[in-house]
């Protein structure tokens, strides 16, 4: 059995935590991984007594910080085109519309598997090497039945957490018959999607698609056993997170406009307000209040959003700084919501963790703390991941 243990671990985030230490802290630390899992977490002091054998490969931390793998609940990877030109524009005053997202559907429609596939495996490159070890693929810029499924079956070769979302926006051709595309989607495009997806999501807000409309898409999808997901609240007040809660989503994402009865329902439910900064970065929209959240006793997850058109990063120490900087949160809760937050979004109990039987996603920081995630915004501070115990 191959066996390594990261020792002299100067601060060690496990999300094993306290009420007053939701992060879990441990200070002069070690870890031993064997077969892939987390097999034993205690002092640097201690691990002198793990016989020789017991560890194969022995990396010293040089007193850094370790954290748990970011776990990215929402991302949009597979797709073609490009659309700095609409960012160029934001920046000079033109307001951010979810129409945007049909460029990238006739782009993504035009390119071949091959083209589609090897961008994606790009992606995940840049995700692991800041640090992602767990993260979600969305559907949602072919919207037919035959590049909806192709998105879907691109996405599983790289991540189990597929999310269908054909109800992404209306496409042009059913522009004047919605009615007809949403009977699309909860029917032949559903089942085609459906044995490569783990979730349903669908975007409801002015623009893509109604309270009414979005019942009925996470009600089929629940027919053929995919677990709910929402886009709601991004463009202004409306009922997507009441929406969510009612259909008992796992997460609801952006939460940028929300009123008392939003907060309220969040903070009763299981459902995770899962928080999108670059979105706000990209679109000089207002930030979701977090602060707000998390006080009135809300789940609050951090997620990318990569995306084209309004979020095209996937750095989660970017949306680490950002949710410090300008969501309220304090580093420890930043770099909860962006690992353990996350894993609770995908419903994931094995990830976003460093306790023993969870698997061995780790990230060693080129930094003594966390903290320096929001403290040295834009610094490559990722020394070292490993997934499932391999170091990549």
């Amino acid at each position: 059995m191959t066996a390594t243990l990261i020792t002299n671990i100067g601060e060690l985030t496990t999300n094993v935590g306290t009420p007053s230490d939701p992060c879990g802290t441990m200070t002069d630390a070690a870890v031993l991984i064997e077969s892939g899992r987390i097999a034993w977490v205690g002092a640097a002091a201690d691990a002198a007594a793990i016989p020789a054998e017991g560890a194969s490969r022995v990396v010293d931390a040089g007193a850094r910080a370790v954290i748990p793998g970011f776990v990215d609940s929402h991302t949009h990877l597979v797709f073609g085109g490009d659309r700095a030109d609409e960012f160029e524009a934001r920046m000079s005053g033109t307001p951010y519309a979810a129409g945007g997202i049909r460029r990238t559907v006739a782009a993504t429609r035009a390119a071949s598997d091959d083209e589609l596939r090897a961008r994606l495996a790009r992606f995940v490159d840049e995700l692991h090497g800041q640090g992602t070890t767990t993260f979600e693929v969305k559907t949602g810029y072919g919207l037919t039945v035959a590049d909806e499924e192709r998105l879907a079956r691109l996405a599983a070769e790289v991540t189990r957490e597929v999310t269908f979302l054909g109800a992404h926006v209306v496409p042009a051709e059913f522009a004047d018959d919605r009615d007809a595309y949403v009977d699309l989607v909860c029917g032949e495009m559903l089942d085609a999607c459906a044995p490569h997806s783990r979730w349903i999501d669908v975007f409801c807000e002015r623009g893509a698609f109604t309270p009414d409309e979005a019942r009925r898409v996470l009600a089929a999808g629940a027919a053929r056993g995919l677990l709910p997901r929402v886009h709601g609240n991004q463009l202004g007040p409306g009922e997507g997170v009441r929406l969510a809660v009612a259909a008992g989503a796992a997460s609801v994402d952006h939460c940028t406009y929300l009123d008392d009865d939003d907060v309220a329902a969040l903070a009763e439910s299981d459902t995770v307000a899962t928080l999108l900064p670059g979105v706000e970065f990209s679109t000089r929209q207002p930030y979701p209040d977090a602060r707000r959240l998390l006080d009135a006793g809300a789940t609050v997850a951090i997620a990318s959003d990569c995306n084209p058109g309004s979020s095209f990063t996937s750095s989660m120490p970017l949306m680490i700084a950002l949710a410090v900087r300008e969501m309220g949160m304090t580093p420890a809760e930043a770099v909860y919501s962006a690992t353990a937050g996350g894993a609770k979004a995908l419903r994931r109990e094995d990830v976003g963790v460093i306790a023993p039987g969870k698997r061995a996603d780790l990230v060693l920081l080129d930094a003594p703390t966390r903290v320096h995630l929001a403290y040295r915004p834009g610094v490559p501070l990722v020394a070292g991941v490993w997934k499932d115990g391999v170091r990549l």
